[in-house]
């Protein structure tokens, strides 16, 4: 189970960036009187009660974008719902209930997820009143003022009270089932490697691009492992979209990749990589999901190009994916098929991986010794101690004396080490750094942490 996400949501300005910076404790999030400001998501790693959580700020619902970005925001903030475990639905005492208030309120109607309706500028008991005007929306209310700074520990309290059990990760024994998306550009073969698993034609299968215009879950064993095969609309370029059906598959699809536990790209082997192809492996980047390429319809090219030639095309082109593993197949005949999702299986068994934090903490001061940090204005960045948050992906905590000294060069060096050294290597990692507070006096010793 990943880091649990809690995500503000409400129409724009009520204040969502300003709670978001309220519970975050720094001026992250831009605060304006201007409708809008937020367009993408902010996300950003929190401590309530002992617990990480990464809390997310988002755009305005109902906006209409001046710069016509409103069908952007609008997928930023589905994205978000989508993610949550937490809602914090954000609105505003003094200007009272209002009717996109309402509008919010229908779209969260539905939902299984616990949401909180937050009435932000109650800024004295005065304003009570007008707060509870909110509970006609059916969900409980709490009273808080990021100005006046109150409310807070009600609202963390909140939170935590809604936040999935810590030990969500299924009864012990018991297997997980393995979601797989099959995803790619249009006519790559990705049903026709679903009828394969299943072997039967359960997906319609055409020489027509774009048959498949819904995502499909297909239930299907092997050698005693039980899967959920994911079929997926095949991508196309956003200019290329012309259709409500191919708008839709496309956000289909897209929820495919957040919902999938490893995800099978696939390539045509007889046909070059598009532009489309790169914003697919981008996406999958994005939510940090276990990846393969798969380069399909192998057979029509065995004897033309050496698999040498393939690896070398896509490490040059997805330079940043060096650690994704490559796969050949011919999907109509199921060849290689079987060690595919095997290595999938493994993927699936890395993501989910647990490292001690002694074992961890040794690793990183190694790291260190090996390759110190670069000055930064003339002092060498210090880190203090690391420790494991959580799995899917696997997230690691890094605790040091100034988060910013520590450059990217620097943290793709700690991330290479960790591929190389922990059970995670083909996995994404997520890695945050964070200022240790004053009061935490813990160092690492010898792999140990010390008080």
């Amino acid at each position: 189970m990943g880091v649990p996400q809690v995500v503000i949501v409400g129409r724009p300005n009520v204040g969502k960036s300003s709670v978001f910076n309220w519970l975050v404790g720094l001026r992250l999030a831009i605060v304006d009187a201007t409708a809008g400001v937020t367009r993408d998501r902010l996300t950003h790693l929190i401590d309530i009660d002992e617990r990480f959580v990464e809390l997310v700020d988002t755009g305005g619902m109902g906006i209409k974008d001046t710069d016509d970005l409103t069908e952007h925001i609008e997928e930023q903030i589905q994205t978000a719902i989508d993610s949550a475990d937490v809602i914090l639905f954000v609105v505003d005492t003094r200007e009272g209930l209002l009717p996109l208030d309402e509008d919010v309120a229908k779209r969260l109607r539905y939902l299984t997820k616990p949401v909180v309706v937050v009435a932000n500028k109650t800024d004295h008991e005065g304003l009570d009143p007008q707060a509870d005007e909110f509970y006609r929306l059916g969900r409980k209310v709490l009273r808080v003022s990021t100005k006046q700074n109150l409310g807070k520990p009600d609202l963390l309290e909140a939170i935590t009270e809604r936040l999935p059990d810590a030990s969500q990760d299924g009864e012990p024994g018991e297997e997980p089932v393995m979601k797989v998306a099959i995803v790619g550009r249009r006519n790559t073969g990705k049903s026709t490697l679903v009828n394969t698993l299943v072997e039967a034609e359960r997906m319609i299968v055409s020489e027509v691009p774009g048959t498949t215009r819904d995502s499909v879950d297909v239930h299907f064993e092997l050698d005693g492992h039980t899967f959920i095969a994911i079929d997926t609309p095949g991508f196309r370029r956003a200019k290329s979209v012309s259709t409500d059906v191919d708008f839709y598959s496309t956000h289909r699809a897209q929820r495919s990749i957040r919902r999938a536990d490893v995800v099978l790209l696939f390539f045509d082997a007889g046909q070059r990589l598009s532009k489309v192809d790169k914003q697919l492996c981008a996406y999958i980047a994005e939510e940090y999901k276990p990846c393969i390429f798969v380069v399909n319809k192998w057979d029509l090219m065995v004897d033309a190009m050496p698999t040498e030639r393939w690896v070398t095309y896509l490490r040059d082109t997805f330079r940043t994916m060096w650690h994704v593993p490559i796969a050949f197949v011919t999907g109509q005949t199921g060849k290689n098929v079987k060690a595919l999702l095997n290595h999938g299986q493994m993927l699936f068994k890395q993501s989910r991986s647990r490292i001690r934090t002694a074992k961890l903490n040794k690793l990183v001061r190694a790291a260190i010794e090996h390759n110190p940090p670069p000055l930064f204005r003339n002092r060498r960045p210090k880190v203090y101690y690391a420790t494991q948050v959580a799995g899917q992906p696997p997230t690691i905590v890094m605790f040091c004396n100034n988060p910013r000294a520590l450059s990217k060069q620097y943290r793709r060096y700690l991330l290479g080490v960790f591929r190389d050294r922990l059970e995670f290597g083909e996995v994404p990692i997520k890695l945050y750094l964070r200022k240790r507070e004053s009061s935490d006096d813990r160092n690492e010793v010898d792999g140990k942490l010390e008080y």
